[in-house]
């Protein structure tokens, strides 16, 4: 696909829930992770846009927009799906940072594409673009036996631990997130699904 080099190619999404309560709960990994790239980059994704907060910047030559649905996980895909058809950027340009429950904290997992693994938000974008986006899962523990159900555990808070870990791997995101738009994930899956 040929695209207008004035116009926006990739679009990175981090997923998490809106709001002050939601700020550093496991759900918003995503969203963590996002800022951190945004932060490396220079911007801040604070425009009010597509349902989302974005901002425009550029990696490895390829002009992006970061994007922050502002419609909660479970309509993700709404967001999503409008700034992707307004930039027609197909799913295989949509880089999507999310939350991981099978993960241990501070652990990343690359993939070019892949089913929703039960991650509501990924459903949605699934639901709305179809399964052939590349993603990259940060892990934040799951919860053992005995602790309290799924949907308070993604909704809680780091440990101090935890979110040490998760952090500390914001800049290999970063670094994943600039080979996937040079067009190459293998490596980015090879040095990164550690």
């Amino acid at each position: 696909m040929l695209f207008n080099s004035s116009s926006t190619e990739f679009l990175i999404v981090g997923l998490g829930n809106p709001g002050k309560k939601y700020e550093a709960t496991h759900h918003n990994a995503g969203f963590m992770a996002l800022d951190a790239l945004a932060k490396e980059l220079g911007v801040s994704v604070t425009r009010a846009k597509f349902d989302a907060l974005t901002a425009p910047a550029t990696i490895a030559g390829h002009k992006v927009l970061l994007l922050k649905p502002q419609t909660y996980m479970n309509l993700s895909g709404d967001a999503v799906y409008k700034a992707a058809s307004f930039y027609k950027i197909p799913p295989q340009n949509v880089i999507v940072l999310y939350d991981d429950i099978s993960l241990v904290p501070g652990r990343l997992r690359i993939r070019q594409k892949g089913s929703a693994g039960g991650h509501n938000g990924i459903k949605s974008i699934i639901a709305a673009i179809g399964d052939e986006f590349p993603r990259i899962k940060i892990g934040v523990g799951e919860r053992r036996s005995g602790e309290a159900d799924l949907a308070d555990f993604v909704l809680a808070k780091f440990s101090k631990a935890d979110g040490e870990a998760m952090t500390a791997r914001f800049d290999d995101i970063c670094a994943a997130v600039e080979l996937i738009i040079k067009g190459d994930t293998a490596t980015a899956m090879n040095r990164y699904n550690s």
